[in-house]
C-alpha cells in the first residue's frame, strides 16, 4: 500500500499537506483561504468532501486559518490538541477532537497519525508521523526551534521526511530584522536552519528513507539553492534518495511511499 504526501503550499503565508493511503485522505494544517484550499485540491484530483480529518499542529494561523469553516463544509473531522483548540475557540468533543501528545490518532485501517510534541513560541505545536496500512511511515516536521530527543526516535526509519529549513543563519544575522526578533527566529522556539536541519537528517538516515522535502523556507533569509546545498553537505554521500523543495505557491508534485522521486502535479492520476 503507498502513502501519497502532497504540499499544498508551505510558507510564511500558509501552510497545508494532503495525505493519501487507501481510500483515506487527511489534511495537516488548512493555513490558506478556503477557496485557495478548494482550488489546490481540484489540482490533484482531490475533491474537498473527500477529505477524511483535518489535523491542526498549532494555532498559528499560517497553518489553522480555515480549518474549522473546512472541516464544517467537508464534513471532515478535525482533530487538535487542547491547547490549540482553546487558542482557536473551539469546542473539544462538539466541534473538534482534542488529543495529547503521543496519542496515536487512527483515521482508518489505511491511515494513522502519531502527534510529536515540539517546541514553537507561543504555542502547543506537534510535528505528525503518518503510517499506512503496511506499517512505512512520513514525517512532517515544521514551526520548532530545535528537535527533541524524542522526534528524533520517531523520525529514524522513515521512508519520507517533510521537514522545515527556515533560515541561512548568514542571511538572517546579516538582513534587516531587528535584534529581537532575530534571537526568536534562531532561538529554541523559533525555527530550524539549514545546518540545524542538515544534522536532524544525517542522524535520522537510514536505507530506509527514500524521500526529503525541505519545507516552510524563508523568503527573506533563504533560498532553495542553499538550503538544499546544506543538507547535501552533510548527507550528500550516504544518501540516495530524492531531495525536493516546496513553495509557498504549491502544489508542484507529491511524493509516494516506494517510489524515490516525485510526480509532478500534471503527470498525478
Amino acid at each position: 500500500m503507498g502513502m501519497r504526501i502532497t504540499h499544498l503550499g508551505s510558507g510564511s503565508r500558509g501552510n497545508s499537506t494532503l495525505l493519501c493511503s487507501g481510500g483515506t485522505r487527511v489534511i495537516v494544517d488548512c493555513g490558506f483561504s478556503l477557496r485557495q484550499m478548494e482550488s489546490r485540491l481540484h489540482l490533484v484530483g482531490v475533491e474537498p468532501q473527500s477529505i477524511d480529518a483535518i489535523l491542526v499542529t498549532h494555532h498559528h494561523s499560517d497553518h489553522s486559518r480555515t480549518a474549522k469553516r473546512a472541516s464544517e463544509k467537508w464534513e471532515a473531522t478535525l482533530h487538535a490538541n487542547l491547547e490549540t483548540a482553546t487558542k482557536m475557540g473551539w469546542q473539544p468533543m462538539s466541534e473538534c477532537r482534542t488529543f495529547g501528545g503521543l496519542d496515536r490518532i487512527g483515521i482508518s485501517d489505511d491511515l494513522s497519525l502519531l502527534p510529536i510534541p515540539v517546541p514553537h513560541d507561543d504555542a502547543d505545536n506537534v510535528a505528525v508521523i503518518a503510517t499506512n496500512g503496511d506499517g512505512r511511515r512520513a514525517a512532517i516536521v515544521t514551526d520548532l526551534g530545535e528537535s527533541t530527543v524524542e522526534l528524533n526516535k520517531h523520525l529514524i526509519g522513515c521512508s519520507h521526511i517533510s521537514i522545515e529549513a527556515n533560515y541561512d543563519s548568514k542571511r538572517l544575522m546579516a538582513g534587516p530584522y531587528p535584534e529581537s526578533l532575530k534571537r526568536r527566529i534562531s532561538g529554541r522556539g523559533g525555527h530550524l536552519s539549514n545546518s540545524q536541519t542538515a544534522l536532524i537528517l544525517a542522524e535520522a538516515l537510514t536505507d530506509e528513507l527514500e524521500s526529503i522535502v525541505l519545507c516552510h523556507l524563508s523568503e527573506k533569509n533563504n533560498a532553495p539553492h542553499l538550503a538544499e546545498s546544506e543538507v547535501l553537505l552533510q548527507i550528500g554521500e550516504e544518501y540516495s534518495g530524492s531531495i525536493s523543495i516546496s513553495k509557498q505557491d504549491g502544489p508542484e508534485f507529491s511524493n509516494w511511499l516506494g517510489q524515490g522521486e516525485p510526480e509532478r502535479v500534471g503527470s498525478l492520476t
